[in-house]
């Protein structure tokens, strides 16, 4: 495959923070890269650069001739009287102009317009066009295209920003932070696409299942260079470690031999004359060697909780709904102790509501949580944390507490505390306005956990924080001697840092289930695998069975046979109509009916469900 673009020699500051200096590395077609560094060391900026939307202090990035470019940034912005629809087709080209011709008239009824935006839709070939672009949005489950965009909530905007990239069919795909904001469904959804798909790909992203899945190299920006691995996730995190190892090692042989050198270098004045200067010069160079950085590997953040008692809390029949929306219905728990929760959904069915409900900061409709005597919460709010941004980040943190007392054998000063949470000593100066969106969030976690909580909330935690941040995190959380409660859309985390879940399935309905996420997700496409056998097998003429003599008072009806046996018929076309319809939306294919097929697959599953509930209903009784 061809080169697509080369970067040479980029170099990039602000102010006098150097950012990265003279880097360079290619990009062939076909790759897919996945970008790691700590937050605040210039990812962003990079792809900024890369998509043309930046400009670097020096050096070149040569593109291939007419490259197509598509750029998700991390916080996607458009002009909130413009719709859905105005948003995807903003483009001037021939097509997307037919189309938004197409579906004004389509939504004024003018017969003109419509003959002339018929004709077109015809010379542009735009027929195909529309269809794709309504085929993208249906799977991003954005359905309404006449919404105003300044009425969506983030995830939707952040899923009209990725249909906007996806409908254009770029050749270089550069994506920030795309799973933020994003539910669990929509996360797999596009890990499928992009795994398939044939474009370039550079992304940053702390999903670390997103990465291993879809990344075939990994870059890495590190004390200011560029450093490439040509392999998955786990195959960097190895030859990270290899990469480490040898540079500490270099580092301390070159302090061995500095001590040697600078006893040399020390002698009588009058000597040093007859020194070669050679000799001299390498010992400047070594002296910047071994004052070079060190790696400490992983960071290990050993604080403990306040004490925490048997009562934690419990959920008395609490209801909560906000018109039609049901949020919580007579919901019931009883939380134990050490109990590590995490709370998956699709977003808007509440998770975050129940939170506050908990904390108080939301009235139940009626029952009520009885919180045990003893519990102190620790509060990560998706919101975060305001600051005074015109603070030092040690500033901030001494405003709290200069000492930071977790039990008699661990304590910390201000600046070790923030040190455990990646800020360097030269981090600390720094004006709270100068820090990234993701080091502003670690400055923010920190301050939460400095309250020495007995009982952690984190809502969406993941969202905004570099991944060394999350290891320190989750090693955090494992060695916690308290009770969590997560809410995150991010598999990997969400494995490692709980035992059990709760799935808020909409209306209401909570179930609680006994494991981590992807535990949850094998058992459930386990059942939902049985559930469509059963459906078949039912359809199957039934060997006659001898049965031994019972109570014959609870048996079917001649009525309910025969509902019995239609559903059976039923449930088996509607089966087949489905699975017919998953492998046409899974092919790619252009569908030219997409509204209708769309709306009777909802059909479908409502019809399923309805029909499966009273075919068990009346197999009971048979």
């Amino acid at each position: 495959m061809g080169a697509l673009l080369q970067v040479e020699n980029l170099t990039k500051s602000f102010g006098y923070d150097l950012l990265f200096g003279d880097i360079s590395f290619g990009l062939d077609e076909g790759d897919k890269v996945g970008l790691i560094a700590k937050n605040g060391t210039g990812k962003s900026t990079l792809l900024n650069l890369l998509a043309r939307v930046d400009t670097p202090d020096s050096g070149s990035i040569i593109y291939r001739n007419n490259l197509r470019i598509g750029y998700l940034p991390q916080i996607p912005t458009f002009e909130g009287a413009k719709t859905v629809l105005d948003v995807c087709l903003e483009g001037e080209d021939a097509a997307s102009r037919a189309v938004r011709a197409y579906e004004s008239a389509m939504t004024t009824g003018d017969a003109e317009a419509m003959t002339a935006a018929i004709q077109a839709m015809d010379n542009s070939h735009a027929w195909d066009y529309e269809e794709r672009f309504k085929q993208i949005l249906t799977q991003l489950k954005i359905d309404n295209y006449h919404q105003p965009v300044g009425e969506l909530s983030g995830g939707q905007v952040k899923r009209v920003a990725l249909a906007k990239i996806l409908i254009d069919e770029p050749q270089f795909l550069i994506l920030d932070e795309p799973t933020n904001h994003l539910d669990i469904d929509m996360i797999e959804w596009l890990e499928n696409y992009l795994r398939r798909s044939t474009m370039t790909l550079l992304m940053v992203t702390h999903d670390r299942y997103f990465l291993d899945n879809i990344c075939t190299r990994i870059m890495e920006l590190d004390q200011q260079e560029i450093f490439t691995y040509d392999g998955n996730y786990n195959y960097y995190l190895e030859k990270r470690a290899e990469r480490i190892e040898a540079q500490n090692v270099q580092v301390e042989k070159a302090r061995n031999l500095l001590r040697t050198e600078l006893e040399w270098m020390r002698r009588q004045p009058q000597a040093r004359q007859h020194k070669a200067q050679y000799r001299i010069d390498a010992f400047y160079d070594l002296k910047e060697r071994a004052h070079g950085y060190r790696d400490k590997g992983d960071v290990r953040l050993n604080v403990s909780s306040a004490y925490i008692g048997k009562k934690i809390f419990t959920a008395h029949a609490v209801s909560k709904r906000y018109g039609d929306k049901v949020i919580l219905n007579d919901f019931e728990y009883t939380f134990a102790r050490y109990e590590k929760l995490g709370i998956v959904g699709d977003n808007g069915v509440g998770k975050s509501t129940f939170i506050k409900l908990l904390l108080g900061e939301v009235p139940c409709d009626s029952g009520h949580f009885e919180v045990g005597a003893t519990v102190k919460f620790g509060y990560y709010s998706q919101e975060g944390m305001h600051f005074d941004e015109g603070k030092r980040v040690i500033d901030a943190v001494r405003d709290v507490a200069e000492y930071i007392y977790f039990d008699e054998k661990t304590h910390y000063t201000a600046a070790q505390f923030l040190n455990l949470f990646l800020f360097s000593n030269a981090d600390q100066q720094k004006l709270i306005e100068k820090l990234s969106g993701g080091e502003k969030r670690r400055l923010y976690l920190a301050m939460v956990l400095m309250s020495k909580p007995n009982f952690l909330i984190l809502d969406e935690p993941t969202n905004d924080l570099d991944i060394s941040t999350l290891e320190i995190l989750e090693d955090y959380l494992s060695k916690f001697n308290g009770c969590v409660i997560i809410v995150s859309h991010d598999r990997f985390f969400m494995d490692r840092t709980v035992d059990h879940t709760f799935v808020f399935l909409g209306n209401g309905v909570v179930k609680d289930f006994p494991g981590n996420y992807s535990e949850y997700r094998a058992w459930k496409e386990h059942h939902d695998r049985i559930a469509a056998e059963q459906a078949r097998a039912v359809a199957k003429p039934k060997e006659k069975v001898q049965y031994n003599t019972r109570d014959n008072s609870n048996k079917l009806t001649y009525k309910e046979k025969r509902e019995l046996e239609n559903l059976t018929a039923e449930i088996e076309d509607l089966t087949a109509e489905k699975e017919s319809l998953d492998a046409l939306f899974a092919s790619g294919e252009v569908i030219t009916d997409m509204d209708i097929k769309s709306a009777r697959y909802s059909e479908l599953q409502a019809l399923l469900e309805e029909k499966e509930m009273r075919w068990l209903e009346l197999s009971e009784k048979e």
